[in-house]
Formats: C-alpha cells, sequence, structure tokens
C-alpha cells in the first residue's frame, strides 16, 4: 500500500528562505513565522497520514453511492471531515468577522498542499467550499455573508459551483438554465447541470450552490447570464434549516478517478435561488471562484506528482534488479536497488526537480494573491492573472505527466492496483480537464492575458527576471548552471511573445497554434527563476552555522539538474510557436 508524508521541511525552505514569507510588507505576514508555519505544517501533516491517507484507497475502491435521492460517501468520509472540520483546518483564511482564523491565503495553500496529496477526492469538498465562501465573500450584500458565510466557513454547509450543461461546457454563452423573478426578490431556477464536484453528499447539514443561469430579456450569450445562489435546504432568515428545494442529483457521474468525490448531474426544477452580485453578471462573480480554483488545480497537479514521487522513491530504493554497470553496490544481495540505474535516476530526478519547483511557483502565487488583496496591489494582482492560466495548465499537464513516470519505476507492479500506482494517475488526470482544460488555459493566456494593461505585467515579468540575474551576477552558487539558462529561457519567451505581437493581427490562427506551446514555455521559465531563487537561498545558507548541508547541496544539485534536462525545452516549444499555422491548419475537416 501506498505511504505519505507531508514535506515540511522543503515546505519550510520556501517559505521562509526563498520567499521570506515572515519579512514580506504583507498585512498578517509578520505572523506567520517559522515556528509557527512549523507547528500548522507539522499538525496537518500528522492529520494527513493518520487519518486522510489510509481514506484515499476506500474512496477509489468503494465510490460514493446514491441512495433515495442522497449521495451517501465511502466508509470513514464523515468521521474524517468532522475531524477536519472540528480542527479548524476549513477555516484557515476565512475572514475572523465569520468565524474563520484570518491567515493568509499562502498557509491555505500550504495546507491545502498537504491535504490534497493524501487524499485528493476527499479534500475537493471542502476545496469547493471555500471557492462558494469566496465568492459570496467577494460578491454577496452583508445579509447574504452574515446568513451564508458563518456555517461555509466551518463546513457545516458545504458549496459547489454549477457551470457546465450537457450541451455546453467552456462556452457558457451557450447554456439553458433559467432564472424567473419573484415578487419577494428571489428566483425560480430551472435546467440541468453536469460534472458538479461534491454536488451532493452526507458529511454536511447542507449544500449552497452557486448556479450560473440567465434571467429572461437578459442580453444574448454570455453577457446575459447571472449568479444566485441556490440551497438544497431553504434557510430562514435566522439561519434555520427548513423545506428542502427543488433541487436534485440525477445522477453521479461514472469517471476514471477521484471516485471518493461524488460528481452529480444536478436538476433544478423550479429551485428558488437568490441572485449573487449583479443581474447580468455573473461571470464576474464566478470568477472569483474560478480564478481561486485554477491556483488550487494546479496545486492539484503538482501535489498528486508529490505523493507519487514519495511512493516511486520507497520502491527504487527497496527493489533489487539488476547490477549498476560501474560495480556491484549490494555485494550480499541476489541483485543491486534500482535506483543504482542511470535510467531510474533520470526518471526520479524529473519528478523531484518538478515537484519542487512547482512547489515554489505555486506558494510564490499564492503570496501575490495575499499581496493583491491584503495590500490591495494591483500590480501583484494583474501579475497573478496572468501566471493564473500556467500555473493550471503548466502544472496539471507536467503533474500528470509525473505521476505516470512514478508509475514506470514500479514496471508492471505500477499496473497492479494493488500497489496505488494506478489511483495517482487516474486522480492527477481529471486536473488538466476540469476549471477550464488546458487548451483553454493556453487561449486564455495568448488571447487575454498578454495583452492585460497594455501587456504591462508580461514586461514586468521580464524584468523581474532579468533584475534577478543581474543583482546576483556575482554568486557562485548561480553561476555555476544557474543564471545563463534562465538568461536563454527568458529570452525564448521573449521572441515567443515578439512573434506573437507581429503575427497576431494579420493572422490569429497563427498565435493561437502555438499557445500551449507558450504556455508550457512559460511554465518552464517561471520553474527555472523558481529553480534560481531556490539555489541562491541553498548556496546562501550553506555558510551559515549549523546548516543541513546534505538537504542545501541536494536543492542546487536538483536544480542544477532542472536547468541543464529540462529548461532547455522553451528551445523547443518557441521553434514550434515560429512554425505558425500553416501546418496546423493545413488539413480540411473533412480530411481528418
Amino acid at each position: 500500500m501506498p505511504s505519505y508524508i507531508a514535506p515540511t521541511k522543503d515546505m519550510q525552505f520556501v517559505l521562509h528562505d526563498v520567499l521570506k514569507a515572515s519579512t514580506q510588507d504583507i498585512s498578517g505576514y509578520d505572523e506567520i513565522d517559522r515556528d509557527f508555519t512549523g507547528a500548522v505544517l507539522e499538525e496537518a501533516g500528522r492529520m494527513a497520514s493518520e487519518v486522510l491517507h489510509p481514506l484515499n484507497v476506500v474512496g477509489d475502491r468503494e465510490g460514493c453511492v446514491l441512495e433515495n435521492g442522497v449521495v451517501r460517501t465511502p466508509t470513514g468520509f464523515k468521521a474524517a471531515f468532522d475531524q477536519v472540520r472540528d480542527g479548524g483546518w476549513t477555516a484557515l483564511d476565512c475572514d475572523t468577522e465569520y468565524g474563520g482564523q484570518g491567515l493568509p491565503y499562502l498557509m491555505h495553500t500550504a495546507v491545502g498542499e498537504i491535504l490534497s496529496s493524501s487524499n485528493m477526492a476527499f479534500n475537493m469538498y471542502q476545496g469547493l467550499t471555500h471557492g462558494a465562501y469566496s465568492a459570496i465573500h467577494a460578491h454577496g450584500t452583508d445579509a447574504q455573508k452574515q446568513k451564508w458565510l458563518p456555517k461555509l466557513t466551518t463546513c457545516e454547509w458545504t458549496g459547489t459551483m454549477n457551470l457546465t450543461e450537457p450541451h455546453c461546457g467552456t462556452d457558457l454563452g451557450l447554456m439553458r438554465t433559467k432564472a424567473e423573478p419573484h415578487d419577494d426578490g428571489s428566483y425560480k431556477i430551472t435546467g440541468q447541470k453536469i460534472f458538479i464536484s461534491a454536488g451532493d453528499h452526507d458529511m454536511a447539514d447542507n449544500i449552497v450552490h452557486l448556479v450560473l443561469a440567465k434571467i429572461a430579456g437578459g442580453p444574448e450569450g454570455i453577457k446575459g447570464v447571472s449568479l444566485f445562489i441556490v440551497p438544497k435546504i431553504m434557510v430562514d432568515d435566522d439561519g434555520n434549516l427548513g423545506a428542502l428545494n427543488d433541487v436534485s442529483v440525477g445522477k453521479i457521474e461514472e469517471k476514471m478517478g477521484i471516485h471518493g468525490n461524488s460528481t452529480c448531474v444536478m436538476n433544478y426544477d423550479g429551485a428558488t435561488g437568490y441572485l449573487l452580485g449583479e443581474a447580468h453578471k455573473g461571470m464576474r462573480a464566478m470568477f472569483t471562484m474560478m480564478n481561486e480554483a485554477r491556483l488550487g488545480v494546479g496545486l492539484q497537479g503538482y501535489a498528486q506528482a508529490e505523493i507519487a514521487y514519495q511512493n516511486a522513491l520507497a520502491y527504487a530504493l527497496d527493489r533489487l534488479q539488476g547490477r549498476d554497470v560501474t560495480g556491484v553496490k549490494n555485494p550480499d544481495g541476489p541483485a543491486d536497488p534500482l535506483i543504482v540505474h542511470p535510467d531510474i535516476r533520470r526518471n526520479l530526478m524529473d519528478q523531484k526537480s518538478f515537484v519542487e519547483g512547482a512547489r515554489a511557483f505555486v506558494f510564490w502565487g499564492a503570496m501575490m494573491i495575499d499581496r493583491a488583496h491584503r495590500n490591495e496591489d494591483k500590480d501583484a494582482d494583474g501579475l497573478i492573472s496572468l501566471l493564473t492560466p500556467v500555473i493550471k495548465g503548466f502544472l496539471t499537464d507536467k503533474g500528470y505527466e509525473m505521476a505516470t513516470n512514478a508509475q514506470q519505476v514500479y514496471g508492471g507492479h505500477g499496473y497492479i492496483e494493488e500497489w496505488g500506482m494506478s489511483q495517482f494517475v487516474r486522480d492527477a488526470r481529471i486536473a488538466q480537464i476540469y476549471e477550464g482544460a488546458n487548451g483553454v488555459q493556453a487561449l486564455d493566456l495568448v488571447g487575454r492575458k498578454l495583452a492585460l494593461d497594455g501587456g504591462k505585467h508580461v514586461m514586468a515579468f521580464f524584468d523581474m527576471v532579468k533584475t534577478f540575474c543581474k543583482d546576483n551576477a556575482e554568486d557562485e552558487t548561480l553561476k555555476a548552471g544557474f543564471l545563463e539558462p534562465l538568461k536563454a529561457a527568458s529570452k525564448d519567451l521573449q521572441a515567443a511573445g515578439m512573434y506573437f505581437m507581429q503575427q497576431g493581427m494579420k493572422n490569429p490562427n497563427a498565435a493561437l497554434s502555438g499557445s500551449y506551446d507558450f504556455m508550457h514555455l512559460f511554465g518552464h521559465v517561471c520553474l527555472g527563476l523558481m529553480w534560481a531563487r531556490m539555489a541562491q537561498a541553498a548556496g546562501s545558507k550553506l555558510g551559515e552555522a549549523g546548516a543541513d548541508r546534505d538537504f542545501l547541496d541536494a536543492k542546487i544539485a536538483t536544480g542544477r539538474y532542472y536547468m541543464a534536462r529540462q529548461l532547455p525545452a522553451t528551445g523547443m516549444h518557441l521553434a514550434r510557436i515560429q512554425t505558425g499555422s500553416e501546418t496546423v491548419m493545413a488539413l480540411e475537416p473533412t480530411a481528418f
């Protein structure tokens, strides 16, 4: 059976040695010193290893069951959910006015990695709730906040987001779900939604659905979409639960993975709903959930790669297969362990260098979200908006690839269910699809985010890389294999952006045909920057008394591996981008 141990040492290194969180001029960051974050992460890791991870395989094998209109979650889920809720883990960064602990979003993110690695399907129940909380907190009236947020904060009630319909996925302007106004200010919601994660379950007293629908007489297409709060059970003005609303589960979807999460078809048959935000401005409110969710999904991508890597490493250290070509390493045994072989090392180094770089990238992104929200920093908001599709798309693509690589270390055993590696691969796969499929993320990046505020934020990113390289030009650690690869990769990214500027207006397909490569190119540069920052931090700590030299030396060596073996992929992606659209669009549809 697989195991999981929270990588708290590496998390602490990123938080305090790389990001220097407690010294940042962000409101509330002075409270998250090394001792505090260490205590929080260690306790989260203990709960994850002892309570949540043992349920991961249970959820995968049992799945969820629809009985008499109610979804029953796998054995042990409800008791574990109660434990997570009672421990305050669902309320870490929620507003203290509504019962939250008021910690930075960065802490929510760090703990979220641990919970997601240990049991991704389980963690989605509270993850979707956090998104609903954020949308209502940002766009709700004072009365709506008072009514819904306290119970969402504690996860006594959980939340969902309802976008997709059977005939429309990404193109939400095609949706048919209707909202008819009532005299009392509420609306009657009628329609069907599919793929609704955590759509129903038996772990909370109520479920608060956020549902996109069109008000009759509104504008056509996406401009006519509004967002509504639609509870499973009606709630009176004093917060008391009443009658069931006209919401029902049509079925539970049979999925490739995340079996422990109830992905439902939801039927709204004249259900009572309440407008959230402005009429016909539903996408503005929904994107409060979506943008947060996309960073969370990027986190899921590398979190699944993390647990898969942990187990692949343990297997490679233990499994005896063949002899080292340079000389026997295990003379008392019939063979040497797998890890002596260069191709196994390559595989594990690919995984390790990705996971640790991705962790730094996501934590940095979470810090930008805190800076944007807590300090009302518009530049930070613009930069994280630019990087969100990169975080979501690149990290989930590579996360799935690394989970598959970890499975490969096991050989035939990786394909046998009892070893558990299959679940990591199957669970990781969905992250490339939901919250906007990765092709859509690439289109959003190239079609919208690059030009955001006149290109100000991508230029700020280029300047950030340039400044880092200039300021650290004499750093001995970085001079050995970090600065020159980072400069070259950044130049590839700039050249790709210049190509889009030159070709995009006269031939939009030329830009869009290269959008996926651009997303990956950008992702590699971001991880290259993270590795340079981590190497700089590790190198500076090596001179300190009592430094953990083994950890720091391994960090620098892993970074050099990424810069030498992974970062050169930027040249390949640039070459693809510069071929334009001719070969991509060459065939007529009937020729496929």
